[in-house]
């Protein structure tokens, strides 16, 4: 595939990571009635019972019933904790201890309206630095959102800033091809994963805002994002340039993700680009 056509270009920054300079006067969070939420499971946390059998003797389960012992204050100081070495340090690498009321009175304020318990999971288990990572995650999202729009800034690829549709050049032996319109779109195929994203491309072409519009195949566009303690890079599936009625010099650049299922992962996705791609960007 490549773009042989000259409809407009569609272009956009090699993010490589995210800067912020949040206030220590007062701090507050915008939580997300949906991706601030976490719902612990049997499949993020490992099995919550497991049955122990001699070749002989009784068997006997364990449980992680005695987690229920620890009280929800404790727990609330550890997320704390770890939220605040995590992710507020001064320019010498020092925790700023100052700021834990605060980052206390938040954690409190997740934990009690974000949380989610199912298939057995405990609170307790927010202390392991897996799960507890994912939840400091959500929650400094939430404070990015609420004070950072203006202070986020975008850090791009010094040696490759932006990529473009003009240098896409591939071949493919897939059979779910989308031949496109040419008046649509900068690159003669659409190669779909699956019915969704044809169906998809439909509805662009037929959409009179839509200026031009591309898929994430071998464009390289990525947002960085962090899920528990690894750093991954989600490839969004579609950018499409819509005329929101402010001007050909003004369009806006929409970010599209075909889904059939949001999973915790999909979540972090959602908060990274919201909280941090996106006003990092527009800065």
């Amino acid at each position: 595939m490549k773009p042989d056509r000259n409809p407009l270009e569609i272009t956009f920054p090699r993010v490589e990571g995210y800067g912020v300079e949040l206030p220590e006067e007062q701090l507050t969070a915008d939580f997300h009635p949906q991706d601030s939420v976490l719902t612990l499971t049997p499949a993020i946390v490992g099995a919550t019972t497991t049955r122990n059998e001699g070749i002989i003797g009784e068997g006997v389960n364990l449980t992680l019933d005695h987690l229920a012992e620890i009280r929800e204050n404790t727990l609330i100081y550890h997320l704390t904790r770890h939220l605040l070495y995590q992710n507020f340090r001064d320019e010498n690498g020092d925790p700023k201890l100052h700021l834990f009321g605060q980052l206390k009175r938040i954690v409190r304020q997740w934990v009690t309206g974000y949380l989610r318990l199912s298939g057995g999971t405990q609170l307790a288990q927010l202390v392991y630095q897996e799960i507890a990572a994912m939840a400091c995650d959500r929650i400094y999202a939430a404070i990015a959102l609420a004070h950072g729009r203006e202070r986020m800034l975008a850090h791009v690829d010094v040696y490759n800033p932006t990529g473009s549709t003009l240098h896409v050049n591939f071949k493919t032996s897939k059979r779910t091809l989308w031949q496109t319109d040419p008046r649509r779109c900068h690159i003669n195929y659409v190669v779909t994963d699956s019915d969704w994203e044809a169906e998809f491309c439909r509805v662009a072409e037929s959409n009179p805002r839509v200026v031009s519009y591309v898929k994430n195949h071998a464009l390289g566009f990525e947002v960085p994002y962090r899920f528990g303690t690894a750093i991954r890079r989600y490839r969004p599936d579609f950018i499409v340039k819509v005329n929101d009625d402010r001007g050909s010099d003004d369009l806006l650049n929409l970010i599209v993700e075909i889904k059939g299922y949001r999973g915790e992962d999909a979540k972090e996705k959602a908060n990274t680009t919201r909280a941090y791609w996106v006003p990092g960007v527009n800065n």
